[in-house]
């Protein structure tokens, strides 16, 4: 089937697009990195690019990261070398690996900031520009990060326990999926800040069937809480069926996208998904470190890009279904 004329379009525009929300996304807090310009990089062309996240593997989040980085690849000219591990120690491995094959810039999530640092400021004394994405904005700056492309997971969890709250809830349940990931406990602790009264609890996102039976324990076990938000789109069916197997009406939403989670917000059984439009994640990283090798440009002035969050709900949910589907939302 051909490519719709509306989606061929934009991809011709999307280069120049890119490189405009690149400038006009910048907000949020974050620290001085002006430190960091004077790193031994060469004026050049940007030929190859390693992108090293913190994904799972089949994650459908990160799938779509990855799938933006491709992109602007291939609108860019740029090679693509996309590997991900759960695993902080092999995730530092494959920096290192990067390093050695020499590529001209680097692109890394950052969840888990200590078992990272040593491998990234190795890859910026040996003159690759990183760009840090996703998890770690806090550290971008100490890490030598050029800029950090993501959302501010304190500020959108708390924009999350506030629709909660405004949706008459009084009782929260925060699902955390990674243990040491400071992202997830950000959204947590920005839920928490939103929200008021909330709980915790630690499940393994490797074992579905056990988060689903530790959301349906802590819902027995305390009837007055009467929401559950998923800090991750692959948990968020698990806690709705942990939901109807404790026979709960807690309220439930999630972070983050995929097809199940859109199914799920037209069913009624999810109320909003926090979308931080993580495509935009894969793709203006490479506009960055394209306009850092060829002309030493930076980006927001110390600040995170932001690419959320937004909110997809019943409202707007059949809009996005499309995009979700093929793999840029």
């Amino acid at each position: 089937m051909s490519e719709p004329n509306r989606f061929r379009r934009w991809r011709r525009l999307v280069p120049w697009a890119a490189a405009a929300a690149v400038l006009a996304a910048c907000s949020g807090p974050g620290a001085d990195v002006s430190s960091t310009t004077n790193a031994p990089v060469a004026v050049g062309d940007l030929r190859k690019v390693a992108v090293v996240t913190h994904g799972s593997p089949g994650d459908a989040f990160w799938n779509v990261v990855k799938n933006g980085s491709e992109a602007a690849g291939k609108d860019l000219g740029v090679t693509i070398e996309y590997n991900s591990s759960g695993d902080p120690g092999q995730q530092a491995r494959l920096i290192d690996n990067a390093v050695t094959q020499r590529v001209d810039g680097l692109v890394v999530s950052m969840a888990n900031p200590d078992a990272l640092l040593p491998s990234i400021r190795k890859a910026i004394a040996a003159g690759i520009p990183v760009v840090t994405i996703n998890s770690g904005e806090g550290r971008s700056a100490e890490a030598g990060a050029i800029g950090h492309v993501g959302q501010s997971e304190k500020l959108a969890g708390e924009a999350a326990g506030k629709r909660l709250a405004d949706a008459g809830k009084r009782k929260l349940l925060c699902v955390i999926h990674e243990a040491g990931n400071v992202g997830a406990s950000d959204r947590c602790a920005g839920a928490t800040q939103g929200f008021g009264n909330t709980v915790t609890i630690q499940v393994d996102i490797n074992n579905p069937v056990d988060i689903q039976a530790r959301i349906k324990g802590a819902l027995e076990a305390d009837p007055a809480i009467d929401a559950v938000l998923a800090l991750n789109s692959q948990v968020a069916a698990r806690a709705v069926g942990g939901a109807q197997d404790a026979r709960s009406t807690a309220t439930v939403a999630t972070f983050d996208l995929n097809t199940d989670v859109v199914a799920a917000i037209r069913a009624g059984s999810l109320l909003f998904a926090v979308d931080q439009q993580q495509y935009e994640q894969g793709y203006l990283p490479v506009v960055m470190l394209k306009l850092y090798k060829s002309n030493l440009n930076t980006v927001g002035g110390g600040r995170p890009v932001q690419t959320g969050p937004a909110f997809v709900d019943r409202d707007n949910v059949d809009a996005v279904a499309e995009l979700v589907g093929q793999g840029t939302r």
